[in-house]
């Protein structure tokens, strides 16, 4: 369609007649995206700073993400794991090398890749722990929609609904090993923790805490798994986010800009916890050959042009910038927090809501996870130029947001 042509549809009108009402959107229609940019139906342009939530990693249709999907879908599209798929075993490659020699299974989201992960959990209990099933979870984590993945997510709000939810879960508060030791019974097999919890409003563990939780998963021979779905693929200045804290997981989850804004998710396994056996697990479209073909393309990006580099230096000036907004802004926000280009400020009187509808009337694209956070998680080529524009733009939304309280 032309743009005029869009303009005449009205977007939400059809959404409400034939979508189910499962989303709270903003008042916009996204149709076009280049690197940091994206534009509505009626031709504006914003910045966008929340990237699709953490997966368009190398921003908007990236040259080499639709070179490799233009070139995949004219070779071959589908054609399931009963058959050998070269660009799967390409990124699975890739993957085994970042991760000093896990190896992977694929699925198509981040909620799949923790189903398959505690499976897997759970066959190593079967296997090593006498049984055991338990998985011990964090507080404000958030490891899926899937009724077992609602589960293990640490948010009451996410639960409440779908009780009563699986059995074999429980949560103990972030950065409290004491909490996890005297939660873990003889029913517990592993403790399954996002390093830097994004949706729950970019709380990163400390260092004691994961060390901690490494040394307690030895002694105890239980599994431990990182959810690196949001803080993995080079978001934190890490390829994986627990490289920060000098450990090495049993199991790890990945998703989200693992392909740069095509549907997948990992679960990847060091050699200790590598038990599935052929029929233990499956799946039809995980590991989709145009999928991989994104995702290799995603990941020799991130390595080739230093990304990890460089979300560790913009994440540093993104925090300065923000920073200077606090100072400027002291009743309305504080607390600059995160790693790398995955950061938040706290938001004073629950106007979260409100700053992002003002950054999105400036151009500029922002998320709010709960009242008080606000969420940033833009490409890793974001540049020094676009934090200048995106503080300028937020300082612009702080302003009337402020003057709105006054």
């Amino acid at each position: 369609m032309t743009a005029t042509e869009l303009n005449k549809r009205d977007w939400a009108a059809l959404e409400q007649k034939y979508y189910q009402g499962t989303f709270k959107r903003q008042p916009i229609t996204l149709v076009r995206g280049e690197g940091i940019h994206v534009w509505d139906s009626e031709g504006k342009v914003y910045l966008d700073f929340v990237a699709g939530i953490a997966v368009n990693v190398l921003g908007h249709c990236h040259p080499a993400i639709v070179k490799a999907v233009q070139e995949q879908v004219t070779q071959l599209i589908h054609t399931s794991n009963l058959y050998y798929n070269v660009r799967q075993i390409e990124l699975a490659e890739l993957l085994g090398i970042q991760s000093k020699g896990m190896r992977s299974f694929f699925s198509n989201s981040g909620a799949e890749a923790n189903e398959g992960a505690i499976k897997l959990a759970r066959k190593y209990g079967r296997l090593h722990r006498n049984g055991a099933y338990e998985i011990i979870s964090l507080h404000n984590s958030f490891h899926g929609r899937t009724l077992a993945t609602t589960a293990a997510t640490g948010q009451p709000a996410y639960q409440a609904t779908w009780a009563p939810i699986p059995d074999g879960f429980k949560q103990v508060p972030l950065n409290d090993l004491a909490a996890v030791k005297q939660a873990t019974s003889e029913k517990t097999v592993g403790i399954l923790v996002e390093p830097v919890q994004g949706e729950g409003g970019i709380w990163a563990s400390n260092q004691e805490f994961m060390q901690g939780l490494r040394q307690w998963c030895d002694e105890q021979n239980l599994v431990l798994i990182c959810d690196e779905i949001q803080a993995g693929m080079g978001r934190t200045g890490k390829f994986f986010s627990y490289e920060n804290y000098g450990i090495t997981p049993d199991i790890v989850t990945l998703a989200k800009g693992l392909a740069g804004g095509i549907p997948i998710g990992a679960m990847l396994t060091g050699p200790r916890t590598d038990l599935f056996a052929p029929g233990d697990h499956g799946t039809t479209f995980g590991g989709n050959p145009v999928a991989c073909a994104a995702g290799v393309a995603t990941l020799e990006t991130i390595l080739e042009q230093n990304l990890l580099e460089n979300a560790r230096k913009m994440g540093e000036y993104w925090n300065s910038k923000l920073i200077e907004l606090c100072a400027k802004y002291p009743g309305l926000i504080d607390s600059p927090r995160g790693i790398g280009l995955m950061r938040a400020v706290h938001v004073q009187g629950d106007q979260a809501a409100k700053i992002v509808q003002k950054a999105l009337e400036h151009g500029l694209l922002l998320n709010a996870p709960d009242p008080r956070s606000l969420r940033m998680i833009p490409p890793l080529t974001l540049t020094a130029a676009d934090i200048d524009a995106g503080t300028e733009l937020l300082d612009r939304a702080l302003a009337d947001v402020a003057a709105s309280r006054a």
